[in-house]
């Protein structure tokens, strides 16, 4: 029995030492992660507390996620106003490349994001490496706020594209782009992600409700920008 014995604990050990070892990469994995779509919104509609409050929630999201240890950008722009310059969500986000929670690379550089990248339904994940539910789901949550054309610059001052530069949660209208590439037509626009339509809403365009009423939820994309 004690012969039995000795030979079967170093196995369970053994067994131990390859469970730790297959487990770990799930980690490593996580911290390697560099763009996700937030996986709720602040819930106040389009008032996101400026580009500032906005980078808070993805870096906020990127920590419970294990992925805290990057500076991390929302993808959106804001216009001229108040003797403020325009912001282009192009060039908050860094240089690339960017991975998704899966280690899907989806897009090597800025030019490749805006051109032919790799943004799908099933590769536009959360920082949890969820999907997120798009056209035909219920609810469907495919509005992605942007407030950007699609070369990812911002509109000129005048027509509202920002809630006001995601300090209104009212009055105004955000740019969205569908994360899952499809909308009610079969055009450029309905597939763009981050460049669709305008929200709007009873409301008037930038609330929680008004953004659901298109099919959208207050999410956005968030970038590792080093």
């Amino acid at each position: 029995m004690k012969s039995f014995a000795r030979i079967i604990l170093p196995a369970c050990f053994a067994v131990a030492a390859i469970s730790v070892t297959v487990s770990a990469p799930a980690q490593a994995q996580s911290a390697d992660t560099s763009f996700f779509l937030t996986s709720n919104g602040i819930g106040n509609g389009g008032n996101l507390g400026g580009l500032a409050g906005a980078d808070n929630h993805c870096q906020t999201l990127a920590q419970a996620a294990g992925a805290g240890g990057k500076t991390w950008r929302a993808y959106l722009s804001t216009q001229a106003a108040d003797g403020q310059p325009a912001v282009n969500a192009r060039d908050r986000i860094g240089k690339g490349p960017w991975k998704n929670a899966k280690g899907t690379v989806i897009a090597k550089d800025v030019a490749e994001l805006h051109g032919a990248n790799g943004l799908t339904k099933q590769s536009a994940l959360s920082e949890k490496g969820e999907v997120i539910n798009g056209r035909g789901d219920t609810p469907n949550r495919h509005d992605v706020l942007t407030g950007s054309q699609p070369d990812g610059s911002a509109f000129a001052a005048g027509e509202d594209r920002t809630c006001k530069n995601w300090t209104s949660s009212t009055q105004g209208a955000a740019m969205v782009g569908h994360s899952d590439r499809m909308g009610l037509r079969d055009d450029d626009a309905s597939k763009s992600w981050n460049s669709s339509h305008a929200s709007r809403g009873p409301d008037g365009g930038c609330s929680q409700a008004d953004l659901k009423s298109t099919g959208g939820d207050g999410l956005f994309y968030c970038f590792a920008a080093n």
